[in-house]
Protein backbone atom coordinates (compact mmCIF):
# COMPACT_ATOMS: atom_id res chain seq x y z
CA UNK A 1 0.00 0.00 0.00
CA UNK A 2 1.54 2.98 -1.14
CA UNK A 3 0.26 6.66 -1.38
CA UNK A 4 1.50 9.63 -3.92
CA UNK A 5 2.80 11.90 -1.03
CA UNK A 6 1.22 15.42 -1.11
CA UNK A 7 1.82 18.74 1.17
CA UNK A 8 0.07 20.37 3.03
CA UNK A 9 0.05 24.29 3.74
CA UNK A 10 -1.46 26.63 6.31
CA UNK A 11 -2.46 30.02 5.27
CA UNK A 12 -3.18 32.81 8.16
CA UNK A 13 -5.15 29.95 9.61
CA UNK A 14 -7.12 31.06 12.86
CA UNK A 15 -9.20 29.56 15.39
CA UNK A 16 -11.96 31.56 17.25
CA UNK A 17 -13.97 30.27 20.46
CA UNK A 18 -16.12 32.94 21.27
CA UNK A 19 -13.79 35.85 22.07
CA UNK A 20 -10.51 33.30 22.40
CA UNK A 21 -8.44 32.64 20.30
CA UNK A 22 -6.83 29.53 20.28
CA UNK A 23 -4.81 29.52 16.69
CA UNK A 24 -3.59 32.66 15.76
CA UNK A 25 -3.16 33.45 11.82
CA UNK A 26 -0.35 30.86 11.28
CA UNK A 27 1.31 30.10 8.09
CA UNK A 28 3.03 26.65 8.01
CA UNK A 29 4.08 24.31 4.89
CA UNK A 30 4.65 20.63 5.32
CA UNK A 31 6.92 19.05 2.57
CA UNK A 32 5.08 15.92 0.70
CA UNK A 33 6.11 12.53 2.52
CA UNK A 34 7.66 14.29 6.02
CA UNK A 35 6.67 13.79 9.07
CA UNK A 36 6.08 16.51 10.69
CA UNK A 37 5.25 17.41 14.72
CA UNK A 38 3.41 19.93 16.36
CA UNK A 39 4.95 20.59 19.48
CA UNK A 40 4.27 22.81 22.27
CA UNK A 41 2.13 22.89 26.26
CA UNK A 42 -1.55 22.47 26.47
CA UNK A 43 -3.94 25.06 25.32
CA UNK A 44 -0.92 26.22 22.82
CA UNK A 45 -3.50 25.60 20.01
CA UNK A 46 -1.79 22.67 18.50
CA UNK A 47 -4.38 20.14 18.83
CA UNK A 48 -7.10 23.25 17.20
CA UNK A 49 -4.96 23.69 14.05
CA UNK A 50 -4.83 19.43 13.69
CA UNK A 51 -8.89 19.43 14.02
CA UNK A 52 -8.83 21.82 11.24
CA UNK A 53 -6.74 20.05 8.88
CA UNK A 54 -9.01 17.44 9.40
CA UNK A 55 -11.92 18.88 8.74
CA UNK A 56 -13.76 18.56 12.78
CA UNK A 57 -13.41 22.23 13.10
CA UNK A 58 -14.69 25.07 11.47
CA UNK A 59 -11.90 27.57 10.38
CA UNK A 60 -12.95 30.72 11.31
CA UNK A 61 -10.68 32.73 8.79
CA UNK A 62 -7.32 31.63 6.51
CA UNK A 63 -6.96 28.51 4.61
CA UNK A 64 -6.05 24.72 4.26
CA UNK A 65 -4.59 23.80 1.20
CA UNK A 66 -3.53 19.63 0.21
CA UNK A 67 -1.65 19.74 -2.62
CA UNK A 68 -2.60 22.91 -3.58
CA UNK A 69 -6.00 22.47 -3.83
CA UNK A 70 -8.38 24.30 -0.97
CA UNK A 71 -10.41 21.99 1.35
CA UNK A 72 -10.68 24.47 3.72
CA UNK A 73 -15.12 24.08 3.42
CA UNK A 74 -14.41 20.65 2.67
CA UNK A 75 -15.98 17.82 5.15
CA UNK A 76 -13.39 15.30 6.93
CA UNK A 77 -14.43 12.26 4.29
CA UNK A 78 -13.57 14.52 1.84
CA UNK A 79 -10.54 15.75 2.29
CA UNK A 80 -8.29 13.08 1.40
CA UNK A 81 -7.07 12.88 5.21
CA UNK A 82 -7.42 10.57 8.21
CA UNK A 83 -7.19 10.72 11.70
CA UNK A 84 -5.96 8.90 14.52
CA UNK A 85 -7.43 9.44 17.77
CA UNK A 86 -5.62 10.15 21.45
CA UNK A 87 -8.24 7.48 22.24
CA UNK A 88 -8.32 5.41 19.76
CA UNK A 89 -11.80 5.01 19.63
CA UNK A 90 -12.47 1.72 18.56
CA UNK A 91 -16.18 -0.01 18.53
CA UNK A 92 -16.19 -2.01 21.99
CA UNK A 93 -18.56 -4.34 19.93
CA UNK A 94 -16.21 -5.31 16.74
CA UNK A 95 -13.42 -7.35 16.28
CA UNK A 96 -10.19 -6.05 15.26
CA UNK A 97 -10.63 -7.12 11.66
CA UNK A 98 -14.38 -5.24 11.77
CA UNK A 99 -12.85 -2.37 13.32
CA UNK A 100 -10.39 -1.93 10.40
CA UNK A 101 -13.01 -2.44 7.89
CA UNK A 102 -15.49 -0.37 9.50
CA UNK A 103 -15.15 2.46 6.97
CA UNK A 104 -15.33 0.10 4.12
CA UNK A 105 -18.45 -1.01 4.94
CA UNK A 106 -20.21 2.67 5.70
CA UNK A 107 -19.22 3.39 2.04
CA UNK A 108 -20.85 -0.22 0.93
CA UNK A 109 -17.98 -2.37 0.61
CA UNK A 110 -18.31 -5.91 -0.25
CA UNK A 111 -17.40 -8.09 3.01
CA UNK A 112 -15.37 -9.95 0.81
CA UNK A 113 -13.10 -6.93 -0.66
CA UNK A 114 -13.31 -5.01 2.66
CA UNK A 115 -12.31 -7.84 5.23
CA UNK A 116 -9.64 -8.65 2.59
CA UNK A 117 -8.20 -4.87 2.41
CA UNK A 118 -8.45 -4.94 6.56
CA UNK A 119 -6.89 -8.66 7.15
CA UNK A 120 -3.57 -6.78 4.59
CA UNK A 121 -3.51 -3.76 7.08
CA UNK A 122 -3.58 -6.02 10.03
CA UNK A 123 -0.62 -8.22 8.46
CA UNK A 124 1.10 -4.40 7.96
CA UNK A 125 0.89 -3.46 11.72
CA UNK A 126 1.97 -7.14 13.19
CA UNK A 127 -1.65 -7.63 14.28
CA UNK A 128 -2.77 -10.69 12.01
CA UNK A 129 -3.33 -13.11 14.78
CA UNK A 130 -5.28 -10.92 16.26
CA UNK A 131 -8.06 -10.20 13.67
CA UNK A 132 -10.97 -11.84 16.08
CA UNK A 133 -10.21 -10.25 19.42
CA UNK A 134 -12.60 -7.42 20.65
CA UNK A 135 -11.00 -3.90 21.44
CA UNK A 136 -11.37 -5.26 25.78
CA UNK A 137 -9.06 -8.19 24.78
CA UNK A 138 -6.41 -5.97 23.30
CA UNK A 139 -3.20 -4.23 25.33
CA UNK A 140 -3.12 -0.74 25.07
CA UNK A 141 -0.03 -1.03 22.07
CA UNK A 142 -2.00 -3.67 20.23
CA UNK A 143 -5.70 -1.40 20.15
CA UNK A 144 -3.00 1.55 18.87
CA UNK A 145 -1.73 -0.68 16.24
CA UNK A 146 -5.75 -1.34 15.20
CA UNK A 147 -6.66 2.44 15.49
CA UNK A 148 -4.10 2.88 13.16
CA UNK A 149 -4.87 0.37 10.83
CA UNK A 150 -8.30 1.84 10.56
CA UNK A 151 -7.44 5.00 9.72
CA UNK A 152 -4.49 4.17 7.32
CA UNK A 153 -7.93 1.83 4.99
CA UNK A 154 -9.38 4.88 3.48
CA UNK A 155 -5.43 5.31 1.92
CA UNK A 156 -5.05 8.81 2.91
CA UNK A 157 -2.18 11.43 1.40
CA UNK A 158 -1.87 12.78 5.22
CA UNK A 159 -2.59 10.90 8.16
CA UNK A 160 -2.91 13.30 11.62
CA UNK A 161 -2.02 11.86 14.72
CA UNK A 162 -3.50 13.61 17.97
CA UNK A 163 -0.92 12.24 20.90
CA UNK A 164 -1.17 8.61 19.83
CA UNK A 165 1.25 7.67 22.10
CA UNK A 166 0.20 9.01 25.55
CA UNK A 167 -1.36 6.23 26.90
CA UNK A 168 1.20 3.93 26.51
CA UNK A 169 3.51 3.21 29.46
CA UNK A 170 6.88 4.69 28.64
CA UNK A 171 8.87 1.37 27.28
CA UNK A 172 6.04 0.65 24.62
CA UNK A 173 5.97 4.44 23.82
CA UNK A 174 9.94 4.20 22.53
CA UNK A 175 8.69 0.76 20.68
CA UNK A 176 5.73 2.66 19.39
CA UNK A 177 7.57 5.53 18.09
CA UNK A 178 10.19 3.21 16.27
CA UNK A 179 7.13 1.98 14.05
CA UNK A 180 5.35 4.90 13.72
CA UNK A 181 8.66 6.41 12.03
CA UNK A 182 9.01 3.05 9.85
CA UNK A 183 4.65 2.51 8.47
CA UNK A 184 5.95 6.60 7.71
CA UNK A 185 8.53 5.87 5.79
CA UNK A 186 7.10 2.71 4.32
CA UNK A 187 4.12 4.27 3.23
CA UNK A 188 4.76 7.12 2.05
CA UNK A 189 2.37 9.00 3.64
CA UNK A 190 2.56 12.67 5.30
CA UNK A 191 2.36 12.06 8.44
CA UNK A 192 1.51 15.24 11.41
CA UNK A 193 1.63 14.41 14.91
CA UNK A 194 0.38 16.41 17.83
CA UNK A 195 2.79 15.93 21.32
CA UNK A 196 3.51 17.27 24.38
CA UNK A 197 6.54 15.68 24.67
CA UNK A 198 9.85 17.24 23.30
CA UNK A 199 11.48 13.76 23.41
CA UNK A 200 9.08 11.91 21.11
CA UNK A 201 9.16 15.16 18.56
CA UNK A 202 12.86 15.40 18.26
CA UNK A 203 12.73 10.94 17.99
CA UNK A 204 10.16 11.19 14.92
CA UNK A 205 9.97 14.38 13.02
CA UNK A 206 11.64 15.74 10.32
CA UNK A 207 9.44 18.99 11.06
CA UNK A 208 9.11 20.33 13.94
CA UNK A 209 6.45 22.90 14.41
CA UNK A 210 7.01 24.62 18.32
CA UNK A 211 3.50 26.53 19.30
CA UNK A 212 2.85 28.70 21.93
CA UNK A 213 0.08 30.31 22.73
CA UNK A 214 -2.01 29.88 19.30
CA UNK A 215 0.85 30.92 17.24
CA UNK A 216 4.10 29.13 15.87
CA UNK A 217 7.59 29.96 17.73
CA UNK A 218 10.15 28.04 15.79
CA UNK A 219 9.94 25.56 12.67
CA UNK A 220 12.78 23.31 11.79
CA UNK A 221 14.11 20.10 12.17
CA UNK A 222 15.00 18.75 15.12
CA UNK A 223 19.04 19.48 15.46
CA UNK A 224 17.85 23.15 14.46
CA UNK A 225 15.12 23.88 17.18
CA UNK A 226 17.58 22.18 19.66
CA UNK A 227 20.39 23.59 18.87
CA UNK A 228 19.67 26.92 17.66
CA UNK A 229 16.16 28.01 19.45
CA UNK A 230 15.09 30.86 18.35
CA UNK A 231 13.39 32.22 21.24
CA UNK A 232 13.30 32.01 25.13
CA UNK A 233 10.23 29.97 24.92
CA UNK A 234 11.99 27.54 22.66
CA UNK A 235 14.96 26.90 24.47
CA UNK A 236 13.25 26.75 27.85
CA UNK A 237 10.28 24.25 26.13
CA UNK A 238 12.54 22.16 24.54
CA UNK A 239 14.65 21.47 27.55
CA UNK A 240 18.67 20.81 28.47
CA UNK A 241 19.32 24.25 28.24
CA UNK A 242 20.10 27.10 30.77
CA UNK A 243 18.81 30.50 30.18
CA UNK A 244 19.53 33.64 31.91
CA UNK A 245 21.43 37.15 31.42
CA UNK A 246 25.31 37.76 30.19
CA UNK A 247 26.09 41.06 29.98
CA UNK A 248 22.80 42.15 29.47
CA UNK A 249 21.90 39.82 26.75
CA UNK A 250 19.62 36.95 27.03
CA UNK A 251 21.73 33.97 25.92
CA UNK A 252 20.94 29.98 25.95
CA UNK A 253 23.65 27.29 27.30
CA UNK A 254 23.15 23.53 26.83
CA UNK A 255 23.43 21.77 29.73
CA UNK A 256 25.93 19.40 28.40
CA UNK A 257 28.11 22.52 27.76
CA UNK A 258 28.10 23.72 30.98
CA UNK A 259 30.58 22.27 33.80
CA UNK A 260 30.02 22.37 37.17
CA UNK A 261 32.98 21.62 39.87
CA UNK A 262 33.37 21.42 43.50
CA UNK A 263 34.97 25.11 44.68
CA UNK A 264 37.82 23.30 46.57
CA UNK A 265 38.99 20.84 44.00
CA UNK A 266 38.76 22.63 41.10
CA UNK A 267 41.39 22.72 38.88
CA UNK A 268 42.70 26.37 37.83
CA UNK A 269 41.21 27.27 34.65
CA UNK A 270 44.18 27.02 31.84
CA UNK A 271 42.35 28.38 28.83
CA UNK A 272 41.12 31.87 28.72
CA UNK A 273 38.49 31.56 26.53
CA UNK A 274 36.43 29.64 29.58
CA UNK A 275 33.99 31.74 31.95
CA UNK A 276 33.69 31.25 35.52
CA UNK A 277 31.57 32.15 38.25
CA UNK A 278 31.15 31.24 41.38
CA UNK A 279 27.79 29.50 42.68
CA UNK A 280 26.47 27.28 45.52
CA UNK A 281 25.29 23.25 44.42
CA UNK A 282 21.27 22.76 44.84
CA UNK A 283 20.55 19.62 43.68
CA UNK A 284 22.01 16.22 42.20
CA UNK A 285 19.73 14.07 40.55
CA UNK A 286 21.75 10.28 39.07
CA UNK A 287 19.84 9.84 35.21
CA UNK A 288 22.32 6.06 34.72
CA UNK A 289 24.95 7.36 32.42
CA UNK A 290 24.57 11.52 33.25
CA UNK A 291 24.34 13.26 36.62
CA UNK A 292 22.08 16.35 36.34
CA UNK A 293 24.13 18.92 39.44
CA UNK A 294 21.98 22.24 39.82
CA UNK A 295 23.81 25.28 40.82
CA UNK A 296 22.26 28.88 42.06
CA UNK A 297 24.84 31.93 41.05
CA UNK A 298 23.30 35.23 42.82
CA UNK A 299 22.60 36.81 39.42
CA UNK A 300 22.51 34.15 36.78
CA UNK A 301 19.88 32.16 38.78
CA UNK A 302 19.72 28.39 38.65
CA UNK A 303 22.14 26.68 36.28
CA UNK A 304 22.31 23.60 35.41
CA UNK A 305 25.21 21.17 34.18
CA UNK A 306 24.33 17.08 32.71
CA UNK A 307 27.60 15.60 33.36
CA UNK A 308 28.98 12.21 32.71
CA UNK A 309 28.85 9.58 35.48
CA UNK A 310 32.22 8.95 35.34
CA UNK A 311 33.23 12.62 35.50
CA UNK A 312 31.06 13.49 38.20
CA UNK A 313 32.13 10.35 40.40
CA UNK A 314 35.57 11.39 39.70
CA UNK A 315 34.97 14.56 41.26
CA UNK A 316 31.80 14.52 42.86
CA UNK A 317 29.77 17.27 44.53
CA UNK A 318 26.76 17.82 46.94
CA UNK A 319 23.89 20.03 47.57
CA UNK A 320 24.87 22.63 49.80
CA UNK A 321 28.65 23.03 48.89
CA UNK A 322 30.25 25.85 47.12
CA UNK A 323 30.86 25.11 43.35
CA UNK A 324 32.36 27.20 40.62
CA UNK A 325 30.13 27.00 36.89
CA UNK A 326 31.97 26.93 34.24
CA UNK A 327 31.18 27.59 30.42
CA UNK A 328 32.83 28.29 26.98
CA UNK A 329 31.50 30.94 25.75
CA UNK A 330 31.48 30.10 22.00
CA UNK A 331 28.76 27.51 23.12
CA UNK A 332 26.29 30.01 24.18
CA UNK A 333 23.14 30.89 21.38
CA UNK A 334 21.89 34.34 21.68
CA UNK A 335 18.28 34.92 21.84
CA UNK A 336 16.04 37.52 21.19
CA UNK A 337 14.48 39.77 23.44
CA UNK A 338 10.92 38.44 25.25
CA UNK A 339 8.13 38.02 22.64
CA UNK A 340 7.00 36.29 19.70
CA UNK A 341 9.46 36.23 16.59
CA UNK A 342 8.23 37.02 13.31
CA UNK A 343 4.83 35.52 12.26
CA UNK A 344 4.82 32.39 10.56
Amino acid sequence: MQSEPVDIELIALTKRYGQAVAVDGIDLRVAAGSYCCLLGPSGCGKTSTLRMIAGHEVVSDGKVLLGGRNITALPAAARGTAMMFQSYALFPHLNALDNVAFSLKMRGIAKSERHQRARRLLDLVAMGGYAARRPDQLSGGQQQRIALARALITEPKVLLLDEPLSALDPFLRVKMRAELKRWQAELGFTFIHVTHSQEEAMALSDQVVVMNEGRIEQVGSPHEVFNQPATEFVARFMGGHNVFQDANLPIALRTDHTLIVGAARAPELEHPEWREVPAVVTAVEYQGPYVLVTATHDAFGELAALVTEARFYGAPVSPGEPALIRWRPGDTHPLPAAGFPARH
